[in-house]
């Protein structure tokens, strides 16, 4: 058996040359401010973004209850549910794991995209036997290309119930106001308590009203094709009792895992990790109670976890995930940066648990050292930031070339504070397919990214390559923290 420290041959790199000159401390500033730019609702009175104005104050008039509050998940006004939870946990999940690496000021305004995340979260879970699990009509939002201060498109509220069950978003809602109790327990342990109680309440009812959001038509016309299911509802369930497990240490939680992974689909080994599909995430997070807990019960998610992660080493005799030329992880489908962070928060986060317990990656004839994973994920970081063959950096704001021409409403648009007058649906179109760049710069905002090829050519229009996300963030926050720390992680001379 051998024992890769760092994959030398894979990277193509020159170990002594690679000390890092990225400015992570910067980076991980910026990719946190962006959420302000996302936020929907009455705007604080620290707002830092100031292109940006109070939006969407009635959202939920219609079916009777204030769901103003939470994210524009994407360059659009609708305020999609299953993507804006599954960003709360990767926000928290970056601050649990590497939270106290972060610079103080920094920690705070994770917390506070965390918190603007979950209150949000806790209204849609304010009427018993209901979970509100969007506003907005995609549609008619995406027929205009206005500011969120100005939408005038119908704000229609989508909902499940036990007899239109959605135990995707139920479980994904459970798992993020988990987590995010473990950031509060000690800023505010009061909210902290209250995440957890609505996180139960969360679950439960996942699991005891199952189904897929999509399947029901009428939240089908309203979700799809944009948040379906895609990969089913099981992978959320045990997400959801993985997350109230890590949170909560409650028993009952690890016996559902015990007692339900296989009938929930633990042993499909699916090698993928994203807002709809949560395996290998999940394979992660239990595999840390085996190997740090001793949990023997367990052990399959390390081989599962492990099976992840040899994808990405091209020694391994695995199946391997996709690289652009250079060396760019690359899903096809668009928006490719979400892979890229999810899975480079991944790697840094397993790498971490095989750390504390002496343990490496199980490849088969290859053994895999926790430092070979830190430098694939700083191969990953480091392409984002600037390292790649375009020679630009795909977060807004980061290094001297970065996207200007964004896929975002209220980028592209002249803000409110200096053009109070109404841009009303169709009156945005010139700024939608103007050659210009963005009037406001949405600092922190990480696109799409470059094609299979590596070619990125900043237009507007190519919303595959040249939109933002909230989910491609939430992970990047994580992984910059940790390089925040450790500038040349993995960077192992021999």
């Amino acid at each position: 058996m051998r024992l890769i420290f760092v994959l030398l041959l894979v990277l193509g790199i020159r170990m002594c040359a690679m000390a890092s000159r990225h400015d992570y401390r910067n980076a991980l500033a910026k990719s946190i401010l962006f959420f302000e730019g996302q936020r929907s609702g009455k705007l604080p009175a620290g707002q830092r973004a100031k292109w940006r104005g109070d939006s969407a104050l009635s959202d939920g008039a219609e079916a009777g209850v204030d769901l103003a509050g939470g994210y524009y998940d994407a360059g659009d006004n609708v305020k999609f549910g299953f993507p804006m939870a599954f960003t709360a946990t990767m926000l928290s999940w970056s601050v649990i794991e590497f939270g106290e690496l972060m610079p103080a000021a920094e920690l705070r305004h994770a917390a506070a995209a965390i918190r603007w995340a979950t209150d949000y979260l806790l209204k849609t879970l304010s009427l018993p036997g209901v979970i509100f699990v969007q506003v907005g009509n995609p549609i008619s939002d995406h027929s205009c290309w206005e500011r969120p201060e100005d939408m005038d498109t119908a704000r229609t509220v989508y909902n499940v119930t036990a007899d239109r069950p959605g135990s995707e978003v139920a479980g994904e809602t459970a798992a993020a106001l988990a987590a995010a109790s473990m950031v509060f327990r000690d800023i505010d342990p009061g909210y902290s308590d209250k995440l957890m109680e609505n996180a139960r309440r969360a679950f439960e009812f996942a699991d005891a009203y199952k189904g897929a959001y999509s399947d029901d038509p009428g939240l089908k016309a309203g979700v799809c094709p944009f948040y379906c299911d895609f990969d089913g509802y099981q992978d959320e369930l045990l997400w959801g009792a993985a997350w109230l497990r890590r949170a909560s240490q409650d028993d009952s939680f690890l016996n559902y895992i015990q007692n339900n992974g296989k009938i929930l689909g633990a042993d499909d080994n699916i090698n993928e990790f994203g807002w709809d599909n949560k395996h290998a995430g999940l394979n992660v997070l239990v595999s840390k109670e085996f190997m740090e807990g001793g949990v023997l019960s367990l052990e399959s998610y390390k081989g599962f976890a492990d099976s992840f992660m040899c994808t990405l080493i091209p020694e391994s005799a695995s199946s391997h995930i996709q690289y652009t030329p250079g060396g760019l992880i690359y899903k096809p489908g668009g928006s490719n940066m979400q892979h890229v962070t999810s899975i480079s928060f991944l790697l840094l986060t397993y790498a971490n648990y095989l750390s504390k317990s002496s343990q490496t990656v199980n490849c088969g004839s290859v053994q895999v050292a926790p430092a070979s994973l830190q430098l694939q994920a700083k191969r990953q970081i480091d392409y984002l930031l600037g390292d790649n063959p375009m020679n630009m950096s795909y977060m807004v704001g980061y290094g001297g070339k970065y996207p200007k021409r964004i896929h975002h409403r209220g980028s592209s648009l002249p803000s409110v504070s200096t053009h109070p007058q109404l841009i009303s649906c169709k009156d945005g179109s010139d700024y939608y397919k103007s050659p210009e760049p963005n009037v406001n710069r949405h600092v922190g905002a990480v696109v799409g990214g470059p094609g299979e090829d590596d070619v990125y050519e900043d237009n507007r229009v190519d919303f595959r390559k040249s939109e933002p996300t909230t989910y491609i963030n939430a992970p990047l926050v994580g992984a910059l923290a940790y390089f925040v720390a450790n500038p040349d992680a993995g960077l192992v001379l021999t």
